[in-house]
């Protein structure tokens, strides 16, 4: 079968004769044919067959059809953010039937593969004042496409009101250029001038200012607009793969690292964390351009033409005002005093504003074209809006300048752009649900939805958080104005907004505020939750949750109709009173039936206030509401999941011995603690394999006891599989109805045997009939028995089958449940605690364990939050968590992380009260403040109060009552400036002791760093982080004792916190997923080509900025590597960099780690000073993160030492060696293999010194390693032997020659040692070791031959789930992973080991 080409990047062509193409082709959003890869014929979870080739493609819609015209019209306002896409009508696509979850495999056989030829040709474009350029174009774009790339384009970006001609007839925007007829190879298309509208003009004058910002940070800085940093190109002073250098000159590499990055070094500086850049400001081009006074244009003006004016001032500090007209902009006469709006004399006059600045300034000239040459010189992912706003906890100061196009944007909320389709506001429940409900059944159309959906969810949540920000800045109007501030509603944009306060006592028996400070987020996993299941006919709604200046903000799509009506006659499903009253409706029970086995939620019957019986399949705080459009929605999810009882004490309820051991249940400031999703799944999983243990053990005694065909073992297997999956088996009656059956057939058989007609024969076939029935009701019988068994054994509902659900209001107080002291209740009942206690002593266990063999890389608290969440582990249970981890002195530095994660927690929740008391005059005074009391050695730090701050206090009861119009109370309250350091800590021990159970001994932050060895600037980082405080970029000094750390002036802006649902390419995901599979099997090339698939996916959906592509990229990249391609390996690791800054953030972890792979990539194209220049940020970033003290930093310094060893700086080699080989010692034991590789990496360096002492003693600890941990005849340890013999000849010699010099006096000499330095291939095949990959040389044969294997083993295993699914697994306690054979261990390995040398 022909395999399809692929490249390193499924993205960018290959293509670089035309800068434009490179910008085209790279972007996906921003003006461009973004390719789509080949899909493989054969997508399966488990892994793929050999792809099929198929033609190339290009993404579908950005938006549906319906929506385009209101969005894509608009694409001039966001500088090619949200343009429109290619047609999903042209792709070469299959059919793959995809389950619900990721375990399903996809079958071929029921596939059906479309394939229609995608036409790639190349057109000229023809525009007025420029030579005409040819432009490489797909079939399948559509002409949005070409506009597009023109308005990005060094020669054209200055138009934006034009059309595209082709043979004398306007092209459609939306027209594919498959449907253009004549369009073919060699056609010329022509840009034509067009009239500008006032909307145009607005446009036109938007495109402008953009154009002359785009170097400008600013937007990055403020959190503006998806910009966001990123450093990487400063780094490398350029653009890596622009360098194209043929060797490695190591004379000229400038190996130096600054103090700060030495090993030992005390300071933490913060200004390195963003470094400038020699042409960090951008050339000024204009001083200022606004729209004037004299706007709008009277209406004898507007029949001349006029629609709006602007007011220039040049860089030669020249005033001119300006004219836009239908035909183009032209200088008036007009000043700041009188209106003159005839043109000047002499006339200046062009289409674009651009070609009229031009005219009009010469500096504008000058530097606006070198602007646009650094423009389009940036590498494309720096420039591309992320998809979601990443803020910066630092910034410097910015000098702030005169913007009408963001003064405008603040204060009409953007009407007429990207918020809102031309002529009405966006209705967000409406796009939001129609994306929801297009066509899934092939994978264009998966492809098209889940692009939409992406979409609009991106649009949602920008709006949403900035109306957020506008309600508890006070710029938005309640709906309920007369109402209590904290009960107040909003309604902004078509967003609902709600504050997290108990209105009403709605939560009283559940914590009050702070059970509604958490519902919120409870719904929200509940809305991820429903959403993941994607049932067709069920909807959710849009949810946002966002935390801002200490208040909780919840922004929700609005369900159509419900606020014409009463609660109470919306509600057609559930409980609005926490289970008083509750009904019910048919149609909602049928859709929720479809989540029942998904979220494990069992159909349970409640009692409400008129004593009825009501089925419900969800908590009953699940609301149902059939809005006015039809539409079935759920809300207020909160309660998806089963209680967790550990933190829901109650009379007469018991937990298990290991819950009660750890001092559960605990009092919680809540009472809506529920268990993770993660958790619920792990747990099902859990008894899923102990009831398969169990079942399989039963089988074992059975055939012991019987002498059981194979017929008869494989219908009591088909029987336990069907029940295993939670299905009855047709073929075996119920136990009763079994028995009377078998009766009334026993006394027929015997009044048969009894007639007196029958003769022998008859008289043996019947016997033989008896038997065999009689065996057939053994096998029934064995078969009840096995599944009753296990089902008894695991704490099933059933006992039949298969059945671990929860009711997640077993436990609720305000629930009547029928027979709560039935056994089936009981078992309800026991299956939350069994839970629960699963959590403690199966999950937690096994999190300390997973850190112990370091297969957990915990970075700073969000990592450590991110493993505890995947493995079901609540925040709650970190002082549990942190007990058990300082236990363990190997896993001291997790223990660190730990306890600094509950100080910035317990800190957060103080800040949150703190902040809801202080004025918008106070904030960066309050800011500074708390700062100070949480960091400062200062012991009395006293708020920089403003000036008027007694005036405002005799206003205090004029205040009291505006507060009821706002959220946020503007009365003055001095509580907030009385807080001392000794408050702030004594409230976060007793924070940190109530929530997470800890005892924190420390009563200030000078005391919390000696005792837990933490360090102020990565508290300052993560409390920044949490709050959403931006600090100012400078070096703080936090031990002065006589002076406060921060003044309000270091307070430069407080960020939203944006908690929401972030939709799934679940295609791509699942090819990803194989890719991955087909890796660890060994198969690289085919894992290679199903990772490139996915990348093109990730694409389609996300567009070009995303997480998820970052990591596809990263892997692209190493497999790039292992399969000989270090340059495409580069590339693709540059690009992942930039996308990891972009859109993690500069100083994520995994920004670390990507900066830590780019490096060796580096390294391996030759490019050294690179290098080191990179692994010394990876290093600085990892120090302001998380300090020194860590098993990654020994990763860092052994890169680094064996860099520095291979350009020859020796001395500064040795620092990082030496420092790394101490925290290998610490962190994993002196007889580690790491240890082991270490010493002898330090034997080679101080040889090459020729410090044959030194290097002997650290080459034997390599050798006594080797020797006790693999054996005298393993292969390291004989390449030890070897290495320790050559260095006692070395020493021998040396010992020799310095003897003679003591014999013969000072006439003798020294002869030179022979010393050679250590090659590049070398010292590159050791960092290979070092960062877990090995290189096996293996011949053509050898991989055929394992390949061949490999599928022979696939194929037997497959044949044997056929006869005997599922039970072999059920006796082995190892997961279900394809196994792959012991040759399999020489092929190239990817894996990060304890040590790769050891292989």
């Amino acid at each position: 079968m022909e395999q399809p080409e692929m490249t390193g990047d499924s993205v960018v062509q290959n293509d670089t004769s035309n800068p434009s193409n490179h910008i085209q082709e790279e972007l996906g959003d921003e003006g461009g044919t973004q390719k789509a890869a080949t899909l493989s014929s054969s997508v399966k979870n488990g892994g793929a067959d050999s792809p099929q080739a198929v033609p190339e493609t290009t993404s579908p819609p950005l938006i549906p059809e319906s929506q385009q015209n209101g969005h894509v019209n608009n694409h001039h306002e966001q500088n090619g953010k949200d343009a429109a896409r290619g047609s999903e009508d042209g792709m070469a696509v299959e059919e793959s039937r995809k389950g619900a979850t990721e375990g399903e495999r996809v079958e071929k056989d029921d596939q059906e593969v479309i394939v229609i030829q995608d036409m790639g040709f190349n057109i000229k474009v023809v525009a007025p004042g420029i030579e005409p350029f040819e432009l490489q174009v797909s079939s399948q774009e559509m002409v949005q496409e070409i506009h597009q790339v023109l308005m990005d384009r060094e020669d054209t970006c200055h138009r934006t009101c034009f059309s595209l001609q082709f043979e004398g007839n306007v092209l459609d925007n939306f027209a594919e250029l498959k449907n253009i007829e004549g369009l073919q190879e060699g056609s010329v298309l022509k840009v034509v001038e067009e009239p500008y509208t006032v909307r145009e003009a607005r446009i036109h004058m938007r495109h402008v200012r953009d154009l002359l910002k785009s170097l400008d940070p600013a937007d990055a800085y403020n959190g503006m607009d998806c910009s966001s940093l990123s450093f990487l190109n400063v780094i490398t002073e350029g653009d890596i793969d622009m360098k194209k250098r043929k060797r490695n000159d190591s004379d000229s590499v400038d190996c130096t690292p600054p103090d700060y990055v030495m090993p030992g070094a005390k300071d933490r500086p913060i200004l390195p964390l963003q470094p400038m850049s020699k042409d960090f400001k951008s050339p000024q081009c204009l001083k200022v351009l606004t729209a004037s006074g004299w706007n709008p244009p009277p209406g004898n003006r507007k029949m001349h033409g006029d629609l709006m004016y602007l007011s220039v001032v040049t860089a030669e500090d020249k005033h001119f005002h300006l004219t836009a007209s239908t035909r183009g902009f032209f200088v008036n006469q007009s000043t700041q005093e009188t209106f003159n709006p005839k043109p000047a004399s002499p006339k200046c006059s062009a289409h674009s504003l651009i070609e009229l600045l031009n005219q009009i300034s010469p500096i504008f000239k000058k530097n606006f074209a070198t602007l646009q040459k650094r423009r389009v010189n940036r590498h494309p992912f720096e420039r591309i809006a992320t998809p979601f706003q990443v803020y910066s906890w630092t910034a410097p100061q910015m000098d702030h300048t005169i913007d009408s196009v963001r003064a405008e944007d603040a204060y009409t909320s953007r009407l007429g752009y990207e918020e809102h389709i031309p002529g009405q506001t966006r209705d967000w429940n409406e796009e939001l649900q129609t994306t929801r409900e297009l066509s899934r059944k092939n994978l264009p159309e998966r492809l098209l939805r889940e692009r939409a959906i992406f979409k609009v969810h991106s649009d949602f949540v920008a709006a949403a958080t900035r109306g957020a920000m506008a309600v508890i800045d006070g710029n938005v109007m309640a709906i309920n104005p007369g109402e209590e501030a904290k009960m107040q509603m909003f309604i902004w944009n078509n967003i609902f907004f709600s504050l997290g306060f108990d209105v009403k006592d709605h939560y009283k028996e559940y914590g009050g505020d702070y059970a509604a400070y958490i519902a919120p987020c409870n719904d929200l996993k509940g809305v991820r939750a429903y959403n993941g299941v994607d049932i067709e006919g069920l909807y959710t709604l849009g949810t946002v949750v966002i935390d801002y200046r200490g208040y909780r903000v919840t922004a929700q799509s609005i369900i159509p109709g419900i606020l014409e009506r009463e609660q109470e006659q919306s509600v057609v499903y559930g409980s609005i009173d926490f289970g008083k009253s509750v009904v019910t409706n048919d149609k909602y029970l049928e859709l929720l039936e479809k989540t029942s086995k998904p979220l494990k939620i069992l159909p349970h019957k409640v009692i409400n206030d008129q004593n009825e019986e009501i089925q419900i399949i969800s908590s009953v705080e699940c609301k149902g509401i059939v809005g006015n459009d039809g539409r079935y929605y759920v809300l207020d999810l909160l309660r998806t999941f089963p209680p967790d009882v550990n933190f829901l004490p109650m009379e007469g309820e018991e937990l298990s011995e290991d819950c009660k051991a750890l001092g559960f249940p605990r009092k919680h400031k809540h009472r809506l603690a529920c268990l993770r999703q993660e958790l619920v799944d792990a747990f099902a999983e859990n008894r899923y394999l102990l009831f398969m243990r169990h079942a399989a053990l039963q089988l074992m005694s059975i055939r012991q006891k019987k002498a059981t065909t194979v017929e008869e073992e494989q219908t009591i297997s088909k029987r336990l599989v069907a029940a295993a999956q939670g299905l009855r088996s047709p073929d075996l009656p119920p136990k009763d109805a079994d028995g009377e059956e078998n009766g009334k057939a026993t006394d027929e058989d015997a009044t048969n045997q009894s007639s007196p007609t029958g003769d022998g024969e008859q008289t043996s076939e019947s016997k033989a009939i008896e038997t065999k029935e009689s065996r057939e009701r053994d096998v029934d019988d064995a078969s009840r028995e096995v599944i009753n068994a296990a089902c008894r054994a695991i704490g099933s509902l059933s006992d039949s089958e298969f059945d671990v659900r929860f009711n997640p209001d077993v436990f609720s107080p305000g629930v009547t449940h029928p027979n709560p002291q039935g056994d089936q209740f009981r078992k309800q009942k026991q299956l939350v605690k069994d839970a629960a206690a699963f959590l403690v002593s199966h999950q937690i266990a096994g999190f300390v364990k997973d850190c112990i063999e370091h297969s957990i890389t915990a970075i700073d608290g969000q990592s450590l939050c991110e493993a505890l969440h995947d493995r079901g582990i609540n925040m709650r249970y970190l002082g549990k968590v942190a007990d058990l981890l300082c236990q363990h002195k190997l896993l001291e530095h997790i223990h660190r992380i730990a306890v600094s994660e509950m100080i910035c927690r317990a800190a957060k929740h103080q800040f949150k009260t703190y902040m809801q008391g202080v004025e918008m005059l106070c904030l960066s005074a309050a800011v500074s403040h708390f700062l100070n009391c949480l960091l400062s050695t200062f012991s009395n730090p006293h708020p920089q109060l403003p000036e008027d701050f007694g005036l405002n206090m005799n206003k205090k009861k004029k205040n009291k009552k505006r507060s009821r119009h706002y959220p946020i109370a503007n009365h003055v309250d001095r509580e907030w400036a009385s807080l001392s350091p000794q408050d702030m800590w004594s409230n976060i021990r007793t924070e940190v002791k109530e929530y997470f159970d800890f005892n924190l001994t420390c009563d200030s932050c000078d005391s919390a760093v000696e005792t837990y060895g933490l360090q102020k600037t990565s508290l300052l980082r993560e409390i920044c982080i949490k709050c959403g405080v931006q600090v100012l970029l400078r070096e703080y000094n936090f031990d002065s004792k006589h002076r406060a750390t921060f003044t309000e002036e270091d307070i430069i802006n407080i960020f939203p916190i944006v908690k929401h649902v972030n939709p799934k390419a679940t295609d791509a995901y699942h090819f990803f997923q194989s890719g991955q599979v087909k890796i660890q099997q060994g198969f690289l090339k085919e894992g290679f080509e199903l990772i490139n698939e996915a990348l093109n996916l990730f694409n389609n959906v996300y567009g070009a900025m995303h997480p998820e592509i970052a990591a596809c990229l990263r892997t692209l990249a190493r497999l790039n590597y292992i399969l000989g391609d270090p340059v495409e390996a580069l590339n693709n690791q540059q690009k992942a960099v930039l996308m990891s800054e972009r859109v993690l953030g500069i100083d994520h972890p995994n920004t670390i780690t990507e900066y830590v792979h780019l490096a060796l990539y580096c390294f391996a194209n030759q490019q050294v000073s690179a290098a080191l220049r990179l692994m010394y940020r990876a290093r600085y970033l990892a120090l302001v993160v998380f300090g020194e003290d860590h098993p990654e930093m020994a990763l860092y310094d052994s890169n680094i030492g064996l860099i520095l060893h291979g350009v020859g700086e020796i001395d500064l080699s040795l620092r990082f060696l030496e420092n790394a080989l101490e925290l290998n010692k610490k962190y994993h034991g002196q007889r580690s293999l790491k240890v082991a590789l270490n010493h002898h990496l330090l034997a080679r360096a101080f040889s090459c010194k020729g410090d044959f002492r030194a290097a002997l003693m650290h080459e034997r600890e390599t050798y006594t390693i080797y020797k006790s941990q693999l054996g005298e005849q393993h292969e390291k340890t004989k390449d030890s032997s070897e290495c320790l013999k050559h260095l006692t000849q070395q020493a021998v010699v040396l010992q020799r020659t310095m003897n003679e010099i003591y014999k013969s006096g000072s006439q003798a000499t020294i002869p030179p040692l022979q010393i050679s330095p250590p090659s590049a291939s070398s010292v590159l095949e050791l960092i290979n070791i070092i960062n877990g990959i090995v290189f096996l040389p293996l011949s053509q044969k050898d991989l055929d031959r394992l390949q061949q294997r490999q599928q022979v083993l696939g194929n037997l295993a497959e044949n044997k789930a056929k006869d005997m699914p599922a039970i072999k697994e059920a006796g082995d306690q190892e997961s279900s992973t394809p196994k792959v054979p012991e040759e399999d261990d020489s092929k190239a390995d990817i894996g990060d080991t304890d040590d790769g040398a050891a292989r």
